[in-house]
């Protein structure tokens, strides 16, 4: 761990070195989805900044210990429910399995441990007691609400004053409350809404309580990062803040780390826009890997614009790069002389997109670095064919894919498969390698019209001929 990882931290406002409590251990909590609908391209961004976050420090030889909640009973899943007339447990299962089903097609790596609060309550009943028991909280008809007055550092990931904070949220009017900004940490049951037995009465966890709980249970008082978008920052992570350091006395967590927002045709997306983007609909035009390298290609905290031509240019991209791998796959390996231009190419990457990388996990550089990489490598298969600098080459490339999810395909696979199964082509794969015999016989008999017609009809169904010495390869174009 030779590597000092520097990250932005919310709390403090500025990057820190990343120091583990025990120097090589990092424990760190995401805030996942609230299952009563099917997951968007923001719920996308979050899970693969994390996911190569994860994959970045396990590379480094950090031992990363990674928990993603589900939250699993919620006024959006009864509400849900009440217009579907399914029970709210099925409609979280069901949005919980799609939800993990839309991760794995995107390549996301599993988090070590996934709880979902339905499965918590008895920590959370446990956590209450004793926020109550220090004087934070208190009973009112059923509820009991966290005292934000009590807590004097409330406020302190937000930096926002009491009317800040008011004027950001809408602010459940309740007369049950002390202060407007008080919440939940345990609701009364209403008719017709899950619950469960607890000292105050039968009810349900509130949203905040639910991530303090489950996150001390699988990670500890105190763990390294917690993290989730930029939205979450206020209420929910300064309440997860105020009410675990009141229960625990010591800090909660020590860097807050936070993506940026997906914005659709530079509009925020939201359901009141109507422009939101479900992972699946976007898996069906665009591959996995292409969405990732959209995502990967912004820096984490910023802002990514999604839009069709985007996506476009990132399938383009990537296209690119795995042409560049078939290039390599198909050279004979007969030539032992080494490229030290190359050479020197692959050494600055290897140092750069780790430099990168380490610099608060900046993607959007190693991505452009890559392709740097990729030119030079390019011109060097132009120059001189297979060299053993071109195999380490290759295998770095691929090593760099691993950490950010890219580049795990074989090439033939993505350029037909892959894409294939993605495009809307009037032709397939049988017609399209009937036609090339049929060229390839042309061409031999010097029938060159014919050869030229097949070429263009193909090319006018969006499929890209290449004339190797193996013989005639095709490809998808991308759009």
């Amino acid at each position: 761990m030779e590597n000092k990882i520097k990250v932005y931290n919310t709390l403090s406002q500025r990057k820190e070195d990343l120091t583990p409590f025990d120097g090589k251990t990092v424990r760190m909590y995401v805030c996942g989805p609230t299952v009563y609908s099917s997951a968007h391209i923001g719920h996308a961004r979050a899970a693969i900044t994390f996911d190569v976050i994860t994959r970045f420090l396990r590379k480094l030889g950090y031992k990363v210990e990674y928990a993603r909640n589900y939250t699993d009973v919620d006024d959006k899943i009864i509400n849900k429910s009440k217009e579907t007339g399914i029970p709210p447990e099925e409609v979280a299962r069901i949005y919980t399995e799609e939800y993990k089903n839309d991760m794995f097609n995107l390549g996301v790596e599993t988090p070590t441990y996934e709880p979902k609060v339905t499965e918590h309550i008895p920590e959370i009943i446990d956590l209450i007691k004793t926020i109550i028991d220090k004087g934070y909280a208190y009973q009112s008809d059923g509820d009991v609400f966290f005292s934000i007055k009590m807590f004097r550092g409330y406020g302190k990931l937000s930096k926002r004053t009491p009317d800040e904070m008011l004027a950001g949220i809408r602010v459940d009017i309740n007369e049950k409350k002390e202060d407007p900004l008080d919440f939940a940490l345990w609701k009364g049951v209403k008719p017709g809404e899950p619950w469960w037995e607890s000292p105050w009465g039968k009810g349900r966890p509130g949203w905040h309580i639910e991530c303090s709980a489950m996150s001390m249970r699988y990670l500890g008082k105190s763990f390294e990062i917690h993290g989730g978008g930029k939205d979450l920052i206020f209420p929910h992570h300064e309440n997860e803040i105020a009410q675990s350091e009141a229960a625990t006395e010591v800090q909660f967590v020590k860097y807050w780390v936070h993506n940026g927002v997906i914005q659709i045709n530079r509009e925020k997306m939201s359901k009141s826009l109507g422009n939101i983007i479900n992972v699946k609909d976007a898996l069906s035009i665009w591959s996995r890997e292409a969405i990732r390298l959209f995502l990967l290609s912004h820096h984490y905290q910023n802002p990514a614009d999604f839009s069709e031509k985007a996506l476009d240019e990132s399938e383009t991209a990537l296209e690119r790069l795995y042409i560049m791998l078939k290039r390599a796959n198909d050279l004979t390996k007969n030539n032992k002389r080494e490229d030290k231009e190359l050479a020197a190419s692959l050494n600055l990457f290897n140092t750069k997109w780790i430099e990168s990388m380490c610099d608060d996990f900046n993607t959007a550089d190693t991505v452009g670095q890559l392709f740097d990489l990729v030119r030079a490598t390019n011109r060097s298969i132009d120059a001189f064919g297979w060299t053993p600098t071109l195999q380490e080459t290759i295998e770095e490339i691929r090593s760099f894919g691993s950490t950010l999810g890219i580049l795990e395909l074989e090439p033939n696979d993505y350029l037909k498969k892959e894409k294939l199964s993605r495009k809307s082509l009037e032709i397939d794969e049988e017609e399209i390698n009937e036609l090339i015999e049929e060229r390839n016989a042309a061409r031999k008999e010097k029938n060159w019209k014919r050869a030229d017609d097949i070429r263009a009809y193909l090319d006018s169904k969006g499929i890209t001929l290449e004339d190797t010495p193996k013989g005639t390869l095709w490809r998808v174009k991308a759009k």
